[in-house]
């Protein structure tokens, strides 16, 4: 049984129905929200340092951080909350499947390159554009880190797509 549908019929229970279906529901909406933020943020950054103009990149490296603390944390919690949820209630075991380990393994990947590149990288940003956003000239420490930051972040942004893919079709 790999379905909502399938899992749904198979139990009598209209409330087991509703509550898997909104566990499903948050989980889906986290990911919609993760994967949605990470990549709009990765567009409109490329954009804003391409600009040259210290104020737009100051703001907009302004922006990475607040959408990375509400939108990316938040997405994080709900794909968590919805996840483990919508298995506990319908009595699914989150460890037993191959596509939910490779899923989860997937994600903890994506995480682990934010935490130990894409965020230190992301807080000397916010530091120097801080710095710049008055004194008008963005050093080159700076545009060194966007670079290693929108490549780590498309690389970080292929294993949750790779989750997304098994979550969906659930091929193992």
């Amino acid at each position: 049984m790999h379905g909502s549908r399938d899992l749904c019929l198979s139990r009598p229970s209209t409330s087991f129905a509703v509550l898997y279906l909104t566990f499903k529901f948050i989980h889906l909406l986290g990911v919609v929200i993760l994967v949605g933020n990470v990549t709009v943020t990765a567009v409109w950054k490329v954009f804003a340092d391409r600009s040259g103009d210290p104020r737009v990149i100051a703001f907009g490296q302004h922006l990475v951080t607040l959408t990375d603390w509400s939108l990316t944390l938040g997405g994080i919690l709900l794909i968590a909350i919805g996840g483990f949820g919508s298995a506990l209630v319908a009595g699914i075991n989150p460890f037993g499947a191959g596509w939910l380990i490779w899923g989860q393994v997937l994600f903890v990947l994506s995480g682990l390159i934010w935490l130990f590149i894409l965020i230190p990288a992301q807080i000397r940003q916010a530091r120097q554009a801080r710095e710049f956003a008055h004194s008008g000239e963005v050093p080159d420490s700076y545009k060194r880190d966007a670079r290693l930051w929108i490549v780590w972040g498309i690389i970080a942004t292929l294993p949750l797509l790779g989750a997304t893919w098994l979550m969906v079709l659930k091929p193992l």
